[in-house]
């Protein structure tokens, strides 16, 4: 079983489902109308890292780069960046807790070292 696929896969299934859950059970709920956006992005930012979890799954059944450990260590950068970016964002969005946004940038950081690992690997 490849770890990678499996986390991109729920992420990728979540993702719709919260996506379509803001788009219409929480559409009147929102604190303010801005807080619409902000989950929108959540869902947009976990999209973009599940099927980057999906490639990166791909990439580890590639013959010349392999299993290798920056691959699996990018993936789970990227799974723990969506749990903190996404995460946040989604529970601001419902509360208006706007300490939660200090929790944010965590997960940017993760992605971004998921992106850099993923760039050595393949240099």
């Amino acid at each position: 079983m490849n770890v990678l696929l499996v986390l991109g896969s729920i992420l990728a299934f979540l993702g719709v489902v919260l996506g379509a859950f803001g788009a219409h059970a929480l559409k009147d709920k929102f604190p303010e109308p801005r807080y619409e956006q902000i989950w929108n992005t959540a869902v947009q930012y976990q999209m973009y890292h599940a099927i980057g979890l999906i490639l990166l799954g791909i990439l580890s059944m590639d013959a010349l780069l392999g299993s290798s450990s920056l691959l699996s260590w990018a993936g789970y950068l990227m799974f723990a960046g969506v749990i903190f970016f996404s995460g946040s964002l989604y529970v601001l969005s419902v509360t208006g807790v706007k300490k939660l946004g200090a929790i944010t940038p965590i997960g940017g950081l993760l992605f971004l070292a998921g992106w850099i690992l993923l760039f050595i690997e393949v240099i």
